[in-house]
């Protein structure tokens, strides 16, 4: 059994509240487990407006399918045009 975690840095450049950020990062996270099937939380960054962590995380028995998950998670959340990704970690154990 292999779970796969990846961890998000986004920035949100047009937030102008923390209300307006939580609002965006709720929906995405939601659109994430929905369409995904990934356990996702904002794990850092709580506080500030412009700047969110969101960690998601996947069990498989193959790494091949990890592989392919993340990547097509990677293009969604580089395509959703509320949020910027600024960088992201990918750790299989």
């Amino acid at each position: 059994m292999l779970i796969g975690l990846i961890n998000f840095d986004l920035y949100l450049p047009m937030v102008s509240s923390l209300k307006e950020k939580r609002s965006i990062i709720k929906s995405l996270i939601d659109k994430s487990r929905n369409k995904f099937n990934l356990a996702v939380s904002e794990t850092d960054d709580n506080d500030l407006w412009k700047n969110a962590n969101i960690s998601a995380v996947t069990v498989s028995n193959e790494r091949k399918y990890i592989d392919s998950l993340f990547s097509k998670y990677v293009n969604f959340i580089d395509e959703n045009t509320e949020v910027e990704l600024r960088d992201y970690k990918v750790e299989i154990f």
